[in-house]
């Protein structure tokens, strides 16, 4: 034994030992500790599956109710199944209310990454615009209740309660993390997930015959085509003087009540991968918006790309059902209109990438479920515009027709391509960049403990008490491994600073206004942009349907479909966009 001027303790640390025998059993400690470990998930993993199992095939049911549609399977059983799931879902919230209210004392951890304020508060403006149009459509039940089956009445009565409801929770419980009754709260949640992304579908189904019906008419009109289309009225006549303005008013609110829906399944599947999730305390803080300063080209060329926009919907809208001519002319102006936008769009990108390349700033590879949920939502979502735009490019190459816009569609097809790809790269880098030196943390939330360490000013000196327990001569960190597995528990240690200067006084080194400036105005002028993009297949301008091309190569039935898979995914990513670049825009 080596002899010493002070005090030898020869171990503090209950998990060392002196003898070799103890030592040498530890690495079978840590295999059985291991073991342990992974035979605990297995009951989580499992409850995963199952829920995850049960969410799909809810869907899918609703999905063969839908392809049913016809003589034998009509809407009022596919509206049934839609009230019944909508109805064990606010079942489940009110139940879990309950519980957390009875559990105050009990305190219930958080993500603050899952969502932020102004997130619920567009879902919560949205969840407006969803509930006018449940009253539209309870005022044109009431006018034709004569000849409607009152599942029609029913349904939007149970839809605004859900819609009530759901915005409450989204408010004050989407941020949990739960710990209880875990595997009956996954099947809860996934419940909640799937109900709305049946209720997306639901409504994508419905836009999308209604343009299917319009188009159809046009062609019949224009006499290119002599189709059956069915008749939507009720074999009555309305009691009220309202019934027409009810049901025109209708295909305005689609695109908000699908946005609503498929927003609120994206935060249920967060809270529902949050669930017995442990959260990392160092990384569990919410960065503040930085300042504002320096907005001015931005937001100029962004109300200026919304100007534009509004003036290509109503010129397209209204020249559509004119003369041939009149309506090639329209298709043209949209795609010159497109090719504009998306040629700034890529070079604002491009610029914001390479202000990042200037910056050798590191990457945050802390877990966040949320962030990892908007980097797959957004490569997901642009299947849609690159199958509609190969499509595209397909067909004018192949065609033999050779209308006044058929190279300008072949142009915004590849510049949509580009767009997206270029548009994905600076929003992911941008979600995934550190925080810098200095950056304000959300002083609400309590700082991360220092678990492990042993601070430099409180440290003995080595020629006094000596702790061979401790790994490293340097006492930065006590292993306790072992205990740490077997609860179930994982603590990391704060790693040792690198050794550069620190600022003189109370200076600290700023990066440049110049490039945060910058960067903002590409954030907040690619917001605006995407929401352009949004506003017009929204709201009728789809020349996919118009321009003949497409549908002379592919067919009818095959490009209809097409469509019908490609515009609801091309609309989500587009809101998708607003609300990622919204989040860059405010921590950039």
């Amino acid at each position: 034994m080596v002899e010493h001027t002070g005090l030898d303790i020869m171990c503090l640390n209950k998990h060392c030992h002196s003898s070799s025998s103890s030592s040498s059993s530890e690495p079978d400690k840590k295999v059985f500790s291991k073991l342990k470990l992974s035979l605990s998930d297995y009951p989580r993993k499992n409850a995963e599956i199952l829920s995850g199992q049960y969410g799909t095939n809810v869907l899918l049911i609703g999905a063969a109710l839908m392809l049913a549609q016809g003589p034998s399977i009509k809407q009022e059983h596919l509206l049934s199944f839609i009230t019944g799931l909508m109805i064990l879902q606010l079942i489940w919230m009110m139940w879990y209310i309950l519980v957390r209210d009875r559990r105050k004392n009990t305190r219930t951890e958080k993500d603050v990454h899952a969502t932020t304020c102004w997130i619920r508060g567009g879902l919560t403006l949205l969840a407006l615009l969803s509930l006018t149009m449940d009253a539209f459509r309870i005022g044109y039940y009431v006018g034709y209740r004569t000849c409607l089956s009152a599942v029609i009445g029913v349904y939007p009565v149970i839809h605004a309660t859900h819609t009530i409801a759901q915005v409450h929770f989204l408010w004050f419980h989407i941020k949990d993390v739960i710990k209880s009754f875990e595997t009956f709260e996954r099947f809860g949640v996934i419940h909640a997930v799937f109900t709305n992304l049946l209720l997306w579908c639901n409504g994508v189904r419905a836009e999308a015959e209604h343009f299917l019906n319009n188009y159809m008419r046009r062609l019949s009109a224009l006499g290119y085509e002599n189709f059956t289309i069915e008749n939507s009225e009720p074999l009555c006549n309305c009691t009220t003087s309202t019934c027409t303005m009810f049901s025109s008013s209708l295909k305005y609110l689609f695109p908000f009540n699908i946005e609503y829906h498929i927003f609120v399944s994206a935060m249920l599947f967060v809270m529902w991968k949050n669930i017995g999730r442990t959260i990392d305390l160092s990384s569990n803080h919410k960065r503040l918006a930085t300042k504002t300063q320096g907005l001015i080209l931005g937001p100029l060329l962004g109300l200026l790309a919304l100007g534009s926009t509004i003036g290509v919907l109503v010129v397209y809208i209204t020249h559509l059902e004119d003369s041939l001519q009149t309506r090639q002319s329209a298709i043209t102006m949209f795609y010159i209109y497109g090719i504009v936008m998306l040629v700034f769009m890529c070079s604002a990108s491009l610029s914001g990438l390479l202000i990042y390349r200037a910056d050798n700033m590191p990457l945050d590879t802390s877990k966040n479920p949320s962030r990892q949920l908007d980097t797959e939502l957004l490569f997901g979502s642009s299947i849609g515009s690159w199958l509609m735009s190969w499509c595209s490019i397909v067909a004018v190459l192949g065609t033999n027709s050779s209308p006044s816009y058929r190279w300008t569609n072949f142009v915004y097809s590849l510049l949509v391509v580009l767009e997206k790809c270029i548009q994905n790269l600076f929003i992911i880098e941008s979600l995934y960049r550190q925080p810098e030196d200095g950056a304000r943390k959300d002083p609400e939330l309590p700082a991360a403990p220092e678990i492990c360490s042993v601070s430099s000013s409180l440290a003995l000196p080595y020629n006094g008490i000596i702790n061979q327990g401790y790994e490293t001569p340097d006492m930065a960190c006590v292993t306790i491994e072992n205990k740490q597995e077997e609860s179930g528990q994982v603590y990391t240690c704060p790693t040792k600073p690198p050794d550069v200067p620190l600022p003189v006084g109370n200076k600290v080194v700023k990066p440049p206004k110049i490039k945060r400036q910058i960067l903002k105005n590409i954030a907040i002028f690619l917001l605006m942009c995407n929401i352009s993009l949004w506003i017009l297949p929204a709201f009728g301008c789809r020349p996919q349907y118009d321009n003949g091309l497409e549908e002379q190569t592919f067919g009818f039935s095959i490009w209809i479909t097409v469509l019908n898979f490609a515009i609801p995914l091309n609309l989500f990513y587009r809101m998708h966009s607003v609300a990622c670049l919204f989040e860059v825009f405010r921590q950039v």
